[in-house]
């Protein structure tokens, strides 16, 4: 916040020191010579002087201020002071409210106190003084303390804000504001205790009603173990009220309604004479046993609690002698009353600043504006500013329009508009606006309507790449706009300008069932598919795509129907917001680091960003989102999104919030949790028919050449998605030479075959399944050469224990007793033929499908499918015989043993 004037650099100069005290409509800034706290007038934030009252009252009190502002326009319903803080810093704030008409006061007035938007008090017909006091910890650096209008003139004569160097009431993680209903001196009866007796301003007032007890004063000192900061001021404490058997305080004026509220008790013994024991009592909030105090039990004579309670209307505490054998009865020195009330989330802080600044531009050229003298505090809570619509995106509120039509506003566009990044509506028409739109900095953005103002250019070339634009009207003043063409879904957008043959069609939408005949789908697709969707893209000068919007059409395995998929070209600026900086990082992997974030729909993402040192490269990435842009299943990780600017190169895709299958068998321990064997069989036959669509897709296989557990993710439920397409290619076909110029893979499941002859095929896929499968059996990585020598490949030791019977030995020990052993059987059969070392007796993927489906089956509902198997003579699926498996596994020249039957070749 900048200085305006003098009140504004003395704002700075307090909360420098420590304290902000702003004496409203003050004639000058002053020190009170009471308490030497320095004051300051408000004319920083409200110049208009026409809004000061003066306080007229019969009664002869010394009053530090005597004046009101009082808030009387007839435009807008909220005011608010923005003070400085320092985020994270817990503070005190205080507002004082002196009516400044008793016959105003008497007709009605009554408003809301607002920190930031959560409410802590109301001001409701009254003619007497009124302080509302709440304690919060700031979130940014500005606080808003606001008046909310119900009826009449809201007004506030003084306010305060103290900064607490304490975690007493509000720890790190908090997410609530206290309001204080009390905070007493117990023993005293007349003196007002404040700075500089207590440091951060805490203002302790006398006892006004309890039974009848025995006042205490004593300079007794204190010798507490407890931070002394916690401490009510030592003049606070040297007095006490003592009683023989009980101690009764009452208040009735709490909340009618049933809220939550903290009571904090201050207890300092100043008996030198008693020990741990003799001074024994219990406390009781409304005839409700909390807690048994005893003083010196930890060896001070200090001690402070703080218990929470809920009360409706009315309070009762009572403090007890605990037994006959306490010969000294309850003391108690100071207490506090805090209410609890819940943070309510602001809005999104990235749109509060664009739309300040979008405010600070328009005041250049049009201040004293109606509109925008209303634009105070938060701009979407409690309501929305005038010319705004809000709505509700996760827990934060984002500003979506923007209607500031026939407004009377002139001067230059704001350039900050483009700084909204969730408006959806933007109407600046039919004022006086000059200069050129400028480029959008988001891709949310559905219309805009500056027609009918004085504005010159071209609409920017970066609305051509916004997605979601339906309407560009820019027509300026004295011509004539053409009328829309809708088609479907889609719109056709004609714009004008003063610009001589200036005249565009912009076509912005998806493609839709009735935009486009199915003739046209068809000749689309068969061009896509010749190119082999190669060349719906360009590349600029660095190898990155420049594709912005991308509509590809898929076909599905069965009837091939087209559906489209849509990859969303993200800025590097929207890539950092997202992401918070890149501040929570996930994982590493061969393309860079992986970071979670989350788009302003509140979908959250998992951003990887290849890095510097990678050894994979442009070819990988753009390998991965030409793959991504032409496929999608459920089983299959979908890209939402791309980011190639400034070098940077980045995919964007769904968080998936169950991580890896490598973390979950045998990852780190934080991320490590036992998965049963349904669970495990479930997620095998999700990676499974994830590879099928791969390996059967348009009728031209895909294989993926890098299949291992870390590459298949887990989404909330449990479902498997195949990830990481960086090395993938279609199959060879005829004519093809059949030979890969680079083997690729990861060691422990690159398939021999391929590793040896270079040729690649779909089966080369099956065999790192397999590896797959003996990790969800074991629960061990594929290589680990920290255990004996037989057992570093995972592989070879599963194989050599299945080859003597032993399944019981390579099954992970924390799901033994917990699978149904013919299920087992058929997974670890499947394992087998997957990892045969040559291709072409492996089973394809869809043969591996149906057998998993069958022993899911078997493993939910065993009882009914053994009788179903014995009823017709067995399943009419492929059929892996555990003599034939178990033989064949010997070696190679046993290999024609295996009763799975290659699938055989099928036609092109």
């Amino acid at each position: 916040m900048k200085a305006k004037n003098t009140g504004m650099y003395k704002v700075r100069t307090k909360i420098h020191l420590g304290f902000l005290s702003i004496d409203c409509c003050a004639e000058s800034n002053f020190t009170d010579h009471r308490t030497n706290i320095s004051w300051i007038e408000d004319y920083s934030w409200f110049p208009d002087r026409s809004t000061c009252q003066k306080i007229i009252t019969s009664e002869k009190t010394q009053r530090l201020c005597d004046n009101s502002r009082v808030f009387t326009s007839r435009y807008g319903n909220i005011w608010c002071y923005s003070l400085p803080t320092v985020k994270n810093q817990v503070y005190i704030i205080r507002g004082t409210f002196l009516p400044w008409n008793r016959q105003v006061a008497e007709r009605g007035s009554s408003f809301d106190i607002l920190i930031g938007v959560t409410s802590i008090a109301k001001v409701v017909n009254t003619t007497k003084e009124t302080e509302a006091e709440g304690i919060f910890r700031a979130t940014s650096d500005n606080t808003n303390f606001c008046l909310v209008k119900e009826q009449g003139y809201p007004y506030i004569s003084k306010l305060e804000l103290r900064p607490l160097d304490i975690t007493l009431y509000l720890t790190p993680e908090s997410s609530r504001v206290l309001k204080l209903i009390h905070r007493v001196n117990v023993g005293s009866s007349t003196t007002e205790i404040r700075y500089p007796d207590d440091p951060y301003d805490r203002i302790w007032r006398a006892m006004s009603n309890t039974n009848q007890a025995e006042k205490w004063v004593s300079s007794v000192i204190i010798n507490m173990d407890n931070d002394i900061r916690t401490a009510p001021p030592i003049q606070v404490l040297q007095t006490a009220q003592v009683h023989e058997e009980n101690l009764v305080i009452l208040h009735n004026d709490l909340e009618t309604k049933n809220r939550s509220y903290d009571l904090y008790l201050y207890f300092l013994e100043h008996n030198k004479s008693i020990q741990k024991g003799q001074r024994v009592f219990d406390v009781y909030i409304n005839n409700e046993k909390r807690q048994e105090i005893d003083i010196k039990a930890g060896g001070s004579n200090y001690k402070a609690v703080v218990l929470p309670f809920t009360a409706d209307g009315f309070f009762n505490l009572t403090l007890t002698k605990a037994s006959s054998d306490s010969p000294f009865g309850p003391i108690l020195n100071a207490y506090e009353i805090l209410q609890v009330r819940p943070l309510s989330e602001e809005t999104l802080k990235e749109d509060v600043e664009a739309i300040l600044k979008v405010k600070k531009e328009l005041l250049k050229n049009n201040n004293g504006n109606n509109i925008l003298n209303t634009w105070n505090g938060d701009p979407c809570l409690p309501v929305p500013w005038k010319g705004l619509s809000c709505n509700q995106s996760g827990n934060d509120s984002t500003i979506t329009k923007l209607n500031l039509s026939f407004s009377k506003l002139q001067g230059p566009l704001p350039l900050a508009i483009a700084q909204l990044i969730n408006l959806k509506e933007l109407n600046l028409s039919n004022n006086d606006f000059t200069g050129v739109i400028q480029p959008f900095l988001y891709s949310s953005i559905t219309s805009v309507d500056v027609s009918n103002n004085n504005i010159n250019g071209a609409i920017p070339e970066t609305f051509k790449s916004l997605p979601y634009v339906k309407t560009i009207n820019r027509l300026s003043k004295g011509q004539e706009l053409s009328k829309s063409e809708e088609t479907g879904t889609n719109e056709v957008v004609t714009e004008k300008t003063s610009t001589p043959q200036f005249t565009k069609v912009l076509v912005i939408g998806t493609v839709a069932g009735g935009s486009f005949t199915l003739t046209a789908l068809v000749i689309i697709f068969a061009c896509c598919y010749k190119r082999k969707l190669k060349d719906a893209r360009a590349f600029d000068e660095k190898g990155c795509q420049m594709t912005k919007s991308v509509i590809f059409s898929i076909p599905s395995m069965d009837d091939f129907v087209l559906e489209p998929i849509h990859i969303r070209n993200f800025t590097l600026e929207y890539i950092e917001m997202a992401t918070k900086n890149y501040s929570i990082l996930v994982g590493e992997g061969g393309f860079g680091s992986v970071f979670r974030g989350a788009l302003l729909d509140g979908q959250e993402v998992a951003v990887k960003v290849r890095s510097d040192t990678s050894a994979q490269g442009t070819r990988e990435f753009n390998n991965e989102l030409e793959l991504l842009s032409s496929i999608q299943h459920e089983n299959l990780v979908p890209l939402l999104g791309y980011c190639c600017e400034k070098d940077q190169q980045i995919l964007v895709y769904p968080f998936m919030s169950n991580g890896s299958l490598q973390d979950r068998l045998y990852g780190e321990a934080a991320k490590r949790r036992t998965l049963d064997w349904p669970t495990r069989l479930s997620i095998a036959l999700g990676a499974a028919q994830g590879l099928t669509y791969l390996h059967t897709f348009a009728r031209r296989s895909l294989i993926h050449r890098d299949i291992k557990s870390s590459n298949i993710l887990l989404d909330q439920s449990m479902s498997a998605k195949v990830a990481d397409f960086g090395f993938s290619k279609y199959a060879p076909q005829e004519g093809d030479s059949g030979a890969s110029l680079e083997v690729r893979g990861t060691a422990g499941y690159l398939d021999p075959e391929y590793y040896s002859t270079q040729h690649l095929t779909a089966k080369s896929d099956v065999f790192s399944y397999g590896v797959v499968l003996l990790e969800i059996i074991s629960g061990r990585e594929p290589l680990n050469i920290h255990r004996s020598r037989n057992e570093w490949s995972l592989v070879e030791w599963a194989k050599q224990n299945i080859r003597n019977s032993r399944i019981e030995e390579i099954v992970d020990p924390s799901i033994k007793g917990g699978y149904h052993s013919e299920a087992m059987w058929r997974v670890v059969e499947v394992a087998l033929a997957c990892i045969e070392p040559y291709s072409a007796y492996r089973p394809c993927m869809a043969d591996v499908v149906r057998e998993l489906e069958d022993a899911l089956i078997i493993e939910n509902n065993a009882s009914e499918y053994m009788k179903s198997i014995s009823s017709f003579g067995g399943s009419n699926r492929f059929s892996m015989e555990r003599t034939n498996a178990l033989q064949q596994i010997a070696g190679p020249s046993e290999i024609s043993s295996v009763a799975i039957q290659p699938t055989p070749p099928q036609p092109r």
